[in-house]
């Protein structure tokens, strides 16, 4: 989506603020005992309770309100009977619409203590996803994007999950520009002025890809290994990237 009109970019605001308000509730809601099943459930309950219909189930049918992936799996995970317990690493991914407008965020959250390397890729994955937006400029290249975020990989001594990128998102969950590069890339595409799309990348302790699980859902890396997502909407602007999905309350 282009936005060209300012009930446009209210609309987005909106849905962004509800889908980061769910996903942070969510996230202190966790605790040692529960089950996916039950932290999906508050965030359809949040859902709900705004007027705002989860995209995944609306679009693709999937089974679930929200994504919650832990340990192993690294996306898409299926909320259900698996309990959490102290030391996991939990994603969540929440992507909703309102009013015909769609917005998506997630991240990766540490149940309690776990272990230094973990921590340092939960921190790390947040400093990758911040200097993917802060490529976002009108007129550059989509290319940017993944060139600067798989230079922080580089550096830092990770690896990328190099089959699951950023989006174009607004009027639909997923929409043009398609498969944004997450990855050091030569996508020759401009980024227009007014354009939203998401940007997430996949920080890995070794993984390259992401390979679907037996449910046909959830994601796993390939090689095996740990990664973590985190994820904005976002729109190019003149003046920089504007940020979609910021909590109403930090």
């Amino acid at each position: 989506m282009t936005i060209t009109r300012a009930e446009e970019l209210a609309g987005l605001q909106a849905i962004g603020r509800i889908v980061a308000d769910t996903l942070h509730t969510m996230a202190r809601a966790m605790e040692p005992g529960m089950t996916t099943r039950e932290l999906d459930g508050i965030g359809r309950a949040l859902l709900e309770a705004a007027g705002a219909r989860s995209a995944p189930e609306a679009t693709y049918g999937f089974p679930g309100a929200t994504c919650i992936s832990v340990n192993e799996e690294i996306a898409h995970g299926v909320p259900g009977d698996r309990v959490l317990a102290a030391g996991d690493l939990v994603n969540i991914d929440v992507s909703a619409s309102r009013d015909g407008y769609f917005a998506d965020t997630g991240a990766s959250f540490p149940l309690g203590p776990v272990r230094p390397e973990v921590a340092r890729l939960c921190r790390d994955g947040r400093r990758a996803m911040q200097t993917g937006i802060a490529a976002v400029r009108p007129g550059r290249p989509l290319a940017d994007l993944g060139n600067a975020i798989g230079r922080f990989a580089e550096r830092r001594g990770y690896t990328l999950i190099r089959n699951l990128g950023s989006h174009g998102i607004g009027r639909a969950l997923h929409e043009a520009p398609e498969t944004i590069a997450t990855w050091p890339n030569r996508d020759r595409r401009r980024i227009q002025r007014g354009a939203v799309f998401t940007v997430e990348p996949f920080l890995s302790l070794g993984g390259h890809w992401a390979d679907t699980g037996s449910d046909g859902w959830t994601l796993h890396a390939r090689p095996a290994a740990l990664a973590v997502q985190y994820e904005h909407t976002v729109v190019a602007t003149e003046q920089g990237p504007l940020v979609l999905t910021r909590p109403s309350v930090a």
